[in-house]
């Protein structure tokens, strides 16, 4: 995109023919349209005041204190978060630090580069089978080894380009490629050759496979790698200068980095996170992707002004309200809606599409209220939350709830006369006490206790339990009858396996015997003494 605006710099002299032997010098003087689009790339959306906008600054605050509890509690050392509304981002701002230590990097919404993990699906994947269709390369009823010649066989000859983008291929959710294949040629080789385990259409599975057939095709149709294209047709065009497959090495520093060992060797920061997706040379159709949340601002805008961004167009509207429709269960085309779940909270309308992905990242849309919500954070990093899981869904639930509820345009108000009930405010669940047993007790066999109580308030008649608690080292059925129980056994579960795991081993098993037999002996004892008398 930056060659274009140089071209459209105009020569001084309205004639470019000059006398012999003279050199032409353009002048340095661009069309404003094309100055204005210049100075706005890389730094995302142009800024505007909530009231502005009609939102309400004080309830999208509340984000700034749903944000830092997740920090606050462990789940991740830092995030990234913009929220957008009418073409303007009205909340953009970073929280914590990119790692855990002192000395790690403040995190930047307009500089700081996440890895996207599944967000790849959508902003890549899905964008480049946009593009194709938009432009009649492909039809959604064309069967997958129309492109993919090897995908053939049984019931893979019945799978179709639609069947991939809702997750109904057949194709299972994911295959260990990083175990098996030494090349990026061997692992899509596997991915190819990977078996259905059900009827195409038939239920759906949620797949990364079936994602990186999607890229498989792109790359079959365009000659290009899919990062090529996608750079080429998508983020160039849009300016987002910080968005790549493989991280520039001048910028791993402000990389948010997402685990400290790996199979690999060695810590991850500016390398993809999915194994498989490194196994596939790190250009896959399911993850690889890495961004900063203000390039991430301008695709999202894109999005809801159906297909075109600052005078570019990627798609026409027709297409993206095609891929954005619900088409099967909650399922878009590549694009999953707000239906309840997957972190879009309880407030975004019908309408609202988006995906999240693995290491802590998440993208909605909302095109009723013209908004969006994106949030980056690495919350598989050395996780200090007992519960990372638990606390990154919280947020991105609560970071859109405060999106919406701060919304005040007329018709859109979410109608509630009290702040919501945000799940950050409660962390339910994030940081669980453990369940300590007395000292003498070692903590494996606590934890087996523990499990064997959990596995019980699940099962209605405690038989599984019982199954559980037996395989963690035989404790008695005392201890199972009390976990039954509820609240009130508790304490008695606890006794009998205390009592079942004496930490004198196997020395105090074979003395609490003997007394037992002792004790049987002095009753036998005194039993026929009193029947001699």
């Amino acid at each position: 995109m930056l060659v274009e605006l140089v071209t459209s710099f105009v020569l001084a002299s309205p004639a470019h023919a000059l006398a012999p032997g003279r050199i032409a010098v353009p002048s340095l003087v661009a069309p404003a349209d094309a100055v204005a689009r210049l100075a706005s790339f890389g730094d995302g959306l142009p800024s505007r005041r909530a009231a502005e906008v009609e939102m309400d600054e004080l309830r999208l605050s509340t984000i700034t204190r749903v944000v830092n509890s997740g920090v606050s509690a462990g789940g991740f050392p830092g995030a990234a978060v913009v929220v957008g509304r009418r073409g303007a981002s009205v909340y953009e701002r970073g929280f914590g630090r990119l790692g855990w230590g002192e000395d790690s990097p403040y995190v930047d919404p307009k500089r700081s580069v996440y890895d996207l993990a599944s967000l790849t699906k959508v902003v890549a994947t899905t964008s480049a089978i946009m593009i194709l269709y938009d432009e009649g390369k492909l039809r959604l009823d064309d069967h997958v080894s129309k492109y993919v010649p090897g995908f053939s066989g049984g019931w893979k000859d019945l799978v179709t380009i639609q069947d991939l983008l809702v997750h109904r291929s057949g194709l299972p959710a994911g295959r260990d490629l990083w175990r098996f294949a030494w090349t990026p040629d061997d692992a899509r080789r596997m991915v190819i050759e990977t078996p259905l385990v059900a009827y195409p259409g038939e239920r759906t599975i949620y797949s990364d496979l079936g994602a990186d057939m999607l890229g498989f095709v792109a790359e079959s149709i365009t000659g290009e790698k899919l990062d090529r294209f996608i750079d080429r047709r998508v983020f160039q065009p849009l300016g987002m200068t910080e968005t790549w497959f493989r991280v520039p090495s001048s910028v791993r520093g402000r990389t948010a980095p997402t685990a400290t060992t790996s199979i690999r060797g060695y810590s991850l920061q500016g390398e993809v996170h999915d194994e498989n997706a490194f196994a596939l040379g790190q250009v896959a159709g399911h993850a690889g992707l890495f961004s900063t949340a203000a390039d991430l601002s301008v695709f999202a805008q894109m999005m809801l002004n159906r297909g075109t961004y600052n005078g570019v167009r990627i798609v026409s509207d027709t297409t993206v309200a095609r891929f954005t429709a619900r088409t099967a269960g909650s399922r878009a085309l590549g694009w999953d809606t707000c239906a309840g779940h997957g972190g879009c909270g309880r407030y975004l309308s019908s309408a609202a599409y988006g995906h999240t992905g693995f290491t802590g990242t998440s993208m909605w849309i909302d095109p009723q209220r013209q908004l969006f919500v994106v949030l980056l954070s690495n919350r598989v990093y050395a996780s200090r939350a007992r519960r990372p899981e638990r606390v990154i869904s919280d947020v991105r639930a609560d970071l859109a709830d405060a999106a919406a509820w701060a919304v005040r345009a007329p018709g859109l108000e979410v109608a509630t006369d009290y702040e919501p009930d945000f799940r950050a405010d409660q962390a339910s669940g994030w940081n669980p006490e453990v369940v300590r047993e007395v000292a003498t007790v070692r903590s494996r066999s606590a934890g087996c206790v523990s499990r064997g109580r959990a596995l019980a308030r699940k099962s209605a008649r405690g038989r599984k339990s019982a199954r559980a608690v037996s395989r963690c080292g035989g404790t008695s059925s005392r201890a199972v009858k009390a976990s039954r129980a509820g609240k009130g056994g508790k304490g008695r579960a606890s006794s009998a396996a205390v009592k079942s795991r004496s930490a004198k081993g196997r020395a105090g098993k074979a003395s609490a015997r003997k007394a037992v037999s002792s004790k049987a002996a002095k009753g036998g004892r005194k039993g026929a003494a009193k029947k001699r008398r």
